[in-house]
C-alpha cells in the first residue's frame, strides 16, 4: 500500500518501505500537492511557489521532469504509456490523488473533526496525535505555503489536545490529565481553552485553590501580553468557583458544572464536538452576553449570510441559526462571486465569508462586498489562513475573524457583535498578524495619527487593545455614547469605515505595540 506522512519528515511509503524521491524541490512538488489536498495545483502556481520571486528560464521543463521520476517513483510497475494514477495530470497542473487514510496529514484532520461521544472523541483524539512525528513540513519551512499549512495543521494539534482533554474529563479521567494540561496551559497562554480545562480539571480535584490560582495566572498574562482582560467565560467560572455556586467535585473526578459552562462534547458550528472549544477569543466572548440580552421580540432579526464551499458548514451554520431568536439566513453561497450576487440581492447585516473558495475567494469577495455603500459587516471563517491573507482581509475592512471549529454560542456571539460594530479581536489569530505586521509601510495605509486630540488617542489605544465601547466608557468615565460618537469620529478622521480597520492603523503606526501596556494622555 502507497503511504505518504508529513506531520514529521516528509516521506512516501510503499507496504512500510521508504521511497526515493529525488532531491529538495523535487520533494516539494510532491509535498505541495499534498498540501492541495487533492486538488489541482496549476504548473504556474509550483513554478512562483517552488522559486519565489525568481523562477528559472527553464521552470517548467524542470517541473515536467520532476513529475516524472515522481510518477516512476510512486508506481514503478507503470506501462511507459499508461495513465498515472497517482501524481495525475489536472489542467492546468498536476493533482495527487489518494484516500484518506493514505495520507497522515488528511486522516490526522479527519479524526480531529469527528464526533460522537467522549469516549469515542478520547479515542480519536489518541490516534491523531499519535500519528505527529515531529513539526509537519518542516523541511520546507523556508516556502510561504509549506509554513502556512505547517501553522494550520499545528493549530488542529492543539485542538486536538485540548478535546481529548476535554473527553478525558467528561470521562473522569481529571488526575492524568492535569500535568499535560499544565504544560499545554503553560506553553499556549492565550488559548482560552488550555486554561479553562486546567481550572476545570483541579476542581474536579478538589483542588479549589489552585484552579482559582491558575486563572489568575491567565489573567496576568493576557494583561501583560494584551492589555485584556480574562473573557467572560472565564470570568464566570471564576465567580463561580469562588462564590462556591459550583458542585462538590464528585467522586470519580467528574466536576459538576453549571449549565452556561460549556461542557466536553459540545458540537461545533461544523458538525464536530469540540469539547466546549473557545476560538472566537475574549472580545467575542465578552460579547455574548451582551448580545443575547439585546435579543428581543420587539427588535428585528439580524440577517446573516453565510458563504463556503463545503456544504457541512453551510449545514451547520443553518442548523444553528434556526434554533436561534433575532437571528436568521437569508441564503447561502458556495463561491466569493455567488456570496456578492447574493449580498447585493438579500441586503444582510452580517456575512460569514470562508476565507478559501473557488472562482473568487473570500479576500476579492470581502474587498468587493465592502467597496459598496452601506456594505454588511464581514467575517472571516478561517481554518488557520495564511497570515498575509488575514492580514489584507483586516485591512480591507472586515471585522474580524473566527475559527470553523468555534462552538455555536462563539458564533453567535460574533455575529452580535460584528452587528454592533466591535471588532473579533482573538489572541490566537489577530495578536499573531499584529505582532508580524506592525508597523509595516503600506501605500494604501490611512494618513498619520497627527491631528487627533489626547482624548480621541485614549479611545484609539483601547480599541486597539480590544475592548468594547462599554469597556473604553468605564475605563476612561465617559458614557458609552459620548465612546460610540468618539469611534465614529476616529473613523471620519483616517478615512476609515470598520472598527478592526482602527486597530490595524493603530499598530501599523506605531502607536500601539505587541505587548504593550496600556496608559492614557488623559489620566
Amino acid at each position: 500500500m502507497l503511504t505518504f506522512t508529513a506531520l514529521g519528515p516528509f516521506q512516501a511509503w510503499a507496504d512500510g518501505a521508504p521511497l526515493d524521491l529525488g532531491g529538495q524541490r523535487q520533494r516539494a512538488v510532491l509535498a505541495r500537492l499534498l498540501v492541495a489536498g487533492g486538488r489541482a495545483v496549476p504548473v504556474n502556481t509550483l513554478i512562483d511557489e517552488l522559486w519565489p520571486g525568481a523562477p528559472p528560464a527553464q521552470a517548467l521543463s524542470t517541473i515536467q521532469g520532476y513529475v516524472s521520476r515522481l510518477r516512476r517513483a510512486l508506481e514503478p510497475d507503470r506501462a511507459p504509456r499508461e495513465e498515472a494514477r497517482v501524481l495525475v495530470s489536472a489542467p492546468p497542473g498536476y493533482a495527487l490523488r489518494a484516500a484518506t487514510e493514505q495520507v497522515d496529514a488528511w486522516r490526522f484532520e479527519a479524526l480531529v473533526k469527528s464526533e460522537g461521544d467522549p469516549g469515542r472523541v478520547w479515542a480519536a483524539m489518541d490516534t491523531a496525535l499519535e500519528l505527529w512525528r515531529g513539526p509537519a513540513l518542516a523541511e520546507f519551512g523556508e516556502l510561504s505555503w509549506a509554513a502556512t499549512e505547517a501553522g494550520r495543521l499545528e493549530e488542529l494539534r492543539l485542538i486536538a489536545v485540548e478535546r481529548r482533554a476535554g473527553a478525558g474529563l467528561a470521562l473522569g479521567r481529571a488526575t492524568s490529565l492535569v500535568a499535560d494540561l499544565e504544560a499545554h496551559a503553560s506553553a499556549y497562554p492565550l488559548r482560552e481553552e488550555a486554561w479553562r480545562l486546567l481550572a476545570t480539571a483541579l476542581y474536579g480535584l478538589g483542588r479549589q485553590g489552585d484552579a482559582l490560582a491558575a486563572l489568575r495566572r491567565a489573567r496576568s498574562v493576557w494583561r501583560d501580553e494584551l492589555g485584556l482582560d480574562l473573557s467572560a467565560g472565564l470570568q464566570r467560572l471564576e465567580a463561580d468557583m469562588l462564590a462556591q455556586r459550583l458542585e462538590s467535585p464528585a467522586p470519580d473526578g467528574r466536576p459538576h458544572l453549571p449549565a452556561e459552562t460549556p461542557a466536553a462534547g459540545h458540537a461545533a458550528v461544523t458538525g464536530h464536538a469540540v469539547a466546549g472549544h473557545a476560538a472566537a477569543g475574549p472580545a467575542v466572548a465578552r460579547s455574548a452576553a451582551a448580545g443575547s440580552a439585546a435579543v428581543s421580540d420587539a427588535a428585528p432579526a439580524l440577517r446573516v449570510v453565510v458563504a463556503d464551499d463545503q456544504a457541512l458548514v453551510r449545514a451547520g451554520v443553518r442548523a444553528m441559526l434556526e434554533s436561534e431568536p433575532g437571528v436568521t439566513m437569508v441564503g447561502e453561497a458556495t463561491n466569493g462571486e455567488e456570496a456578492i450576487a447574493l449580498v447585493a440581492e438579500t441586503g444582510p447585516d452580517v456575512v460569514l465569508l470562508d476565507i478559501q473558495m473557488p472562482h473568487l475567494d473570500g479576500l476579492a469577495a470581502a474587498r468587493r462586498i465592502l467597496s459598496e455603500t452601506r456594505p454588511p459587516k464581514v467575517i472571516m471563517m478561517t481554518t488557520f489562513g495564511s497570515d498575509e491573507n488575514l492580514y489584507a482581509a483586516l485591512r480591507a475592512g472586515v471585522s474580524g475573524f473566527i475559527l470553523k471549529t468555534s462552538a455555536p454560542e462563539q458564533f453567535l456571539a460574533a455575529i452580535r457583535a460584528a452587528s454592533a460594530g466591535d471588532a473579533l479581536i482573538d489572541p490566537t489569530i489577530t495578536t499573531r498578524l499584529i505582532a508580524g505586521f506592525a508597523g509595516r509601510v503600506d501605500p494604501d495605509s490611512p494618513p498619520a495619527l497627527a491631528g487627533l486630540a489626547d482624548s480621541q488617542l485614549d479611545v484609539l489605544k483601547l480599541v486597539a487593545r480590544g475592548l468594547t465601547n462599554r469597556q473604553i466608557g468605564q475605563t476612561l468615565s465617559l458614557s458609552e455614547e459620548e465612546v460610540a460618537l468618539m469611534v465614529k469620529s476616529l473613523l471620519e478622521h483616517l478615512g476609515l469605515f470598520d472598527r478592526a480597520q482602527l486597530v490595524m492603523a493603530a499598530y501599523e503606526s506605531g502607536f500601539v505595540t505587541p505587548g504593550e501596556k496600556s496608559s492614557f494622555s488623559s489620566l
